[in-house]
């Protein structure tokens, strides 16, 4: 477990701004400690390397991701608005002011190699997020959890990276539309 202290936690909050806004590949490790207002010293005692910084960054991510969705699906009244709420969820992000993305995402074009442990912390998020989907379709209709589980993350991935690239709008009403065209599928 890692020791929290406070310049531990002002080094993920930079880093968190500056990977999410400029790229992970684009920060040095002398902007980090610049900006963090810390030593080189303290950044290696809690980081040994900027790659552990990264997966730190991401596991952060992922906790903040998992604890919202668990926010927005327990007020839902049944496993559609749920997967509703999901949606909105989403698009309230998407059009917030400097989205730049999915960090995962973002961060899996920065490391291609699938064995490198910040993929490998992509990988565990992707899989929960398609894991959580699938049960909230699976509440619906069972035998369409994996299939209609997996359309609705890349519903989600293109709407992301269309919220970024394009118009926000258009990739959040787009999102909307599919999830309840996919809805009504799993009602026949």
């Amino acid at each position: 477990m890692p020791v929290v202290s406070e310049p531990r936690e002002r080094l993920l909050r930079t880093a968190a701004g500056l990977f999410y806004s400029e790229g992970i590949g684009r920060v040095g490790i002398d902007r980090l400690v610049s900006e963090g207002q810390v030593t080189r010293a303290t950044f290696y005692r809690h980081f040994p390397s900027k790659d552990d910084l990264v997966v730190a960054y991401l596991r952060a991510e992922d906790q903040k991701l998992r604890t919202g969705l668990a926010g927005l699906t327990d007020r839902a009244l049944s496993p559609a608005d749920s997967l509703r709420a999901i949606a909105h969820g989403i698009g309230d992000g998407i059009c917030r002011p400097g989205f730049r993305g999915c960090p995962f995402i973002n961060a899996a074009a920065e490391y291609p190699d699938p064995e490198h442990p910040v993929r490998q912390v992509v990988s565990e998020h992707r899989a929960w997020f398609l894991d959580t989907v699938m049960a909230i379709i699976g509440q619906i209709s069972p035998g369409e959890a994996e299939i209609a589980g997996r359309q609705f993350v890349m519903m989600r991935d293109g709407a992301m990276v269309a919220g970024y690239t394009e118009q926000p709008e258009v990739a959040v009403r787009s999102l909307h539309e599919g999830t309840e065209r996919l809805l009504s599928q799993l009602a026949r």
